[in-house]
C-alpha cells in the first residue's frame, strides 16, 4: 500500500488520451536556413513556424549568436553557482543595470526563468493573513506563487477593473499586505490588461501593483516598453515589473524590475533565486545585444504591427472568426478540443505550425489555436497561412455538420 500505482498512471494517460487533451513534444530536427527561425524541419517535414514566442525575430540573429560566442570563450558553458554565490559575472550583472534603465527603474534582478521569477517574487511580497487579487486569466506561475505564498488568492473575471475592486475589498485588516496581480498581454487570448485602469484602483486600494509583461515588453509601445507604455502607466504605479527574455528578446531566462529597496529586498528572500544557478553568462551577454537591437531597431516592431494588421484583416476577409488582440497572439478560438487538434494537424500537413492550445492551459471549451507572428515572417507567407487556414476550417465545419 502507498506505492506508485503503474496501472493507475497508465489509465490516467488512456483518459487524457481519449478527451483529446494529451499532451505530446515534437522534435525540432533543424532549422534549415541559418538565422531564419521562422521555418523548422520536424518529422522531416519542412514547417513554417506559426506558434512560437519569438516576436522580434531575433533568436537567431547573427549579433546575438556572435556575443554569445564570444562570451563563451572567455567564461565558459555554464554559470556554475548561484547568484549568491560564485555565479554572478559582470554580465550578469551588466544585464541587470541595462534592464533597469531599459524599464525606467533603479534595479532589476535576473532569474534563471520566468516561471522561478513569478513563483518566488509572489511568494517574497506576500504571505499568511495577506490578499492576492489575480486576473482569473493570469499566467499559471503567477497563480502557483500565490497558492503557495499561503496568500489569501482571489480570483477576479478577467480584465475587469470592477472585479478587480471587489476583490481587493476581502482584505482581512489595514496591516495586511495586498497585491494586486495581471499579466500585460495575456499570453492565450493575446488582448492586453487595462493597466490605465488597475494602477489608481491600486493606489486607492493601498495595494501594490504587480504586471508580469512576458509578452509586452520589446512589442508593446511606440519604444518597445511593454504594456505599461502602450498604456500611459508610470513606474510608480506599477511597483514590481516582471519580464522574460525568451520571447522578444530571442534568448533565455526572466527578471523583476522595481526601486532599489524592493529589488533587494528580493535578493534577499526569494528563494526560487536564492537557491538556483544562474544563467549562463553567454545568454546574459546575447540578451545585452538583444536590448540594443530593440532601441536600435524599431523597424521590427513596426514590421510585426503591420504583419499583424495584414493578417487580421485577410482573417476578416476570409470569415475565420479571430480573438479581438492587436497583438502578435492571435488566437482562433475553436471550443472543442478534438476539432483544434484536427485543425492543427491540418495545418501540420500543408506546411504550417500552429499549436492547439486545450484545457487546463485554457478554460474547458474553449481549446483553440493560438496563431503567433513575428518581425521574421514573410507577407506570403502570413497571407498563405490565412488562405490554408480558412479552407481547414471550412472543412471542419462541414464534416462537423454532416
Amino acid at each position: 500500500m502507498g506505492r506508485l500505482d503503474p496501472g493507475r498512471l497508465a489509465a490516467d494517460l488512456t483518459l487524457l488520451k481519449a478527451r483529446h487533451l494529451r499532451r505530446w513534444r515534437r522534435v525540432v530536427q533543424a532549422r534549415p536556413q541559418p538565422g531564419d527561425a521562422t521555418r523548422v524541419r520536424v518529422g522531416g517535414r519542412l514547417l513554417r513556424n506559426f506558434c512560437g514566442n519569438d516576436y522580434l525575430g531575433l533568436s537567431a540573429h547573427p549579433a546575438l549568436i556572435e556575443a554569445a560566442t564570444a562570451c563563451l570563450a572567455h567564461w565558459g558553458v555554464g554559470a556554475g553557482a548561484s547568484h549568491l554565490v560564485t555565479g554572478h559575472s559582470h554580465e550578469h550583472h551588466a544585464l541587470e543595470e541595462e534592464l533597469a534603465a531599459f524599464t525606467g527603474r533603479q534595479r532589476a534582478l535576473l532569474f534563471s526563468s520566468g516561471y522561478l521569477a513569478n513563483v518566488g517574487v509572489i511568494g517574497a511580497l506576500a504571505g499568511r493573513h495577506d490578499l492576492i487579487a489575480a486576473d482569473r486569466l493570469c499566467h499559471a506561475s503567477l497563480l502557483d506563487g500565490a497558492l503557495l505564498s499561503g496568500a489569501r488568492l482571489r480570483r477576479y473575471a478577467h480584465a475587469d477593473p470592477a472585479a478587480a475592486a471587489r476583490a481587493l475589498e476581502e482584505r482581512s485588516g489595514s496591516a495586511a499586505t495586498a497585491l494586486l496581480v495581471t499579466d500585460g498581454v495575456f499570453s492565450m487570448d493575446g488582448d492586453c490588461a487595462p493597466l490605465a485602469q488597475l494602477a489608481p484602483l491600486a493606489a486607492r486600494r493601498d495595494a501594490t501593483l504587480v504586471v508580469d509583461d512576458a509578452h509586452g515588453l520589446g512589442v508593446a509601445g511606440t519604444r518597445g516598453r511593454g504594456s505599461l507604455e502602450l498604456s500611459g502607466v508610470d513606474a510608480g504605479a506599477a511597483p514590481v515589473l516582471i519580464g522574460t527574455l525568451g520571447k522578444a528578446f530571442g534568448t533565455f531566462g526572466a527578471f523583476v524590475a522595481g526601486d532599489a529597496a524592493l529589488v533587494e529586498h528580493l535578493l534577499q528572500h526569494v528563494r526560487t533565486y536564492i537557491y538556483t544557478t544562474a544563467l549562463p553568462p553567454a545568454i546574459a551577454a546575447a540578451t545585452r545585444t538583444a536590448l540594443r537591437l530593440v532601441d536600435g531597431e524599431p523597424w521590427r516592431r513596426e514590421r510585426l504591427h503591420s504583419l499583424v494588421r495584414r493578417w487580421r484583416a485577410a482573417a476578416a476577409a476570409l470569415g475565420l472568426p479571430l480573438a479581438p488582440s492587436d497583438t502578435p497572439i492571435q488566437p482562433l478560438r475553436v471550443g472543442d478540443a478534438a476539432r483544434a487538434l484536427e485543425l492543427s494537424e491540418a495545418l501540420m500537413a500543408a506546411g504550417f505550425w500552429v499549436a492547439a492550445i486545450r484545457p487546463p492551459t485554457v478554460p474547458a471549451g474553449s481549446a483553440r489555436l493560438r496563431i503567433t507572428l513575428t518581425a521574421a515572417h514573410q507577407e506570403a507567407d502570413v497571407d498563405a497561412l490565412a488562405e490554408t487556414l480558412a479552407r481547414a476550417w471550412r472543412a471542419s465545419e462541414r464534416a462537423g455538420g454532416a
